[in-house]
């Protein structure tokens, strides 16, 4: 079992940046992929961004890509999502979620059903 605690969410203003943290403990010896969900009220959750357990390969959605990166310290268990120039439609609850799978393909990565575990979310809220 992994555990996994997403931080860092907030409000901010557009234009503005924040840089939200995935905590991960329990089986965290094993090898984990990780990735970023995200979900607006009333629509559905979709990826973010991805990261493989070495660094790359990293996978965005088209709409981060350019503002976005995602980022990992294995010796801290922890992974990162930094968010620059942010936009009023990236407000949402952020979820980080890890597969001990190995993620062979793209189409894996960004699917939500690849991924075992979840973390409870953090909400990023970005103003005009």
């Amino acid at each position: 079992q992994v555990q996994l605690a997403e931080s860092g969410g907030g409000l901010v203003q557009a234009g503005g940046s924040l840089r939200l943290s995935c905590a991960a403990s329990g089986r965290t010896s094993s090898r984990y992929a990780v990735g970023w969900f995200r979900q607006a009220p009333g629509k559905e959750r979709e990826f973010v961004a991805s990261i493989s357990w070495s660094g790359p390969p990293t996978h965005y959605a088209d709409s981060v890509k350019g503002r976005f990166t995602i980022s990992r310290d294995n010796a801290k268990n922890t992974a990162y999502l930094e968010m620059n120039s942010l936009k009023l439609e990236d407000t949402a609850v952020y979820y980080c979620a890890a597969s001990t799978t190995a993620l062979r393909t793209e189409a894996q990565a960004r699917w939500s059903k690849s991924y075992a575990y979840w973390g409870q979310g953090t909400q990023v809220t970005v103003s005009s």
